[in-house]
Order: C-alpha cells, then structure tokens, then sequence
C-alpha cells in the first residue's frame, strides 16, 4: 500500500525512481482488496534444468585472447553484486588481444549480453541495464537462458557453453 511514481510502485535503484528499495526488516504494509482478478500480462518462465547457460559471441569477443571460449569450461559463481542491472560472477583472467588496447567508447546493450570488467569480472546485463561505459561484451546469452541466470542466487553458480 504505497503511492505509485510514474504509474508504478517498484523501485528504480539505477535511476532513483519510485519509493524506497527494499531493505532488510523493512515493513510493508498490504493494501485493500482491488477486488476484482489479478491479471499478469505475460506468464514467468521455466528456467532450463541445470545451470548451464547457452551463449554467443559477443561484437568484443575478437579483443580477448581466445574470445568467448573464455567463459567456457568452468563453473562462475555468483556474487553478493546483483540487482535488476546485471549479475557479476567471480573474476578470473582474460588475457586481451593487442586490439583491446584501443578505449572503446559507450554504445548500446542488449540484455544479456557479458561485459568484462577491467579485473576480469563478468558481469551479465539484465532488464535495467546501461549502456556498456567501456566494458567489452564478450558474450550474449542466449535468450531463452537468462531464466537461468535472473534466478541464481548468490554463491550459487552457472556454467557457460557456447551456443
């Protein structure tokens, strides 16, 4: 039972938008009977048994030395850092190619896709997520996987393969 902001009562971390962010020991307080059926406007997803998640080169894979294979071939757990913007997975080390060298400007996202931080941490982009600020996107999930990845709990973790 709160007010909504622009037709919503969700909270919007990234932009500051809405009431407050959930915190712990919060307390919230439930409103009066709509009465009438609560509709939904499209049905959640089954995540894929398992925690493999499919995926695809991303348009910076050429800058690391061995592209996307990178992200295959081992477990990456979850971190305490996830939010509606992205999950990021533990780091490990992504040797960059001699083309990596060059600053990469800001361009557009699309959900899924992995950027690679400056410390190797990957970072999935979910529904609120940026424009890439200079991380290359090494990787895009294959869509019908991210299930998988919104879901997973921290230090739970996913495998990668290529798709």
């Amino acid at each position: 039972d709160i007010e909504p902001v622009l037709g919503s009562r969700s909270s919007d971390t990234l932009g500051n938008i809405g009431p407050p962010a959930l915190v712990a020991g919060l307390q919230l307080c439930v409103g009066a009977d709509p009465g009438n059926e609560l509709v939904a406007d499209h049905a959640p997803h089954r995540p894929p048994p398992g925690d493999v998640v499919r995926i695809w080169d991303g348009p910076q894979h050429g800058w690391f030395v061995g592209g996307a294979h990178n992200l295959v071939g081992r477990p990456w757990r979850v971190t305490n850092e996830l939010s509606r913007v992205g999950v990021r997975l533990d780091a490990a080390e992504f040797p960059r190619s001699t083309r990596a060298l060059a600053q990469m400007g800001s361009i557009g996202l699309v959900e899924g896709a992995i950027q690679i931080t400056p410390v190797g941490e990957p970072i999935v982009m979910l529904a609120n997520h940026p424009t890439t600020g200079g991380y290359p996107v090494i990787a895009v999930v294959e869509p019908d996987d991210l299930p998988v990845v919104v879901q997973a709990r921290p230090g739970t973790s996913i495998r990668f393969r290529r798709a």
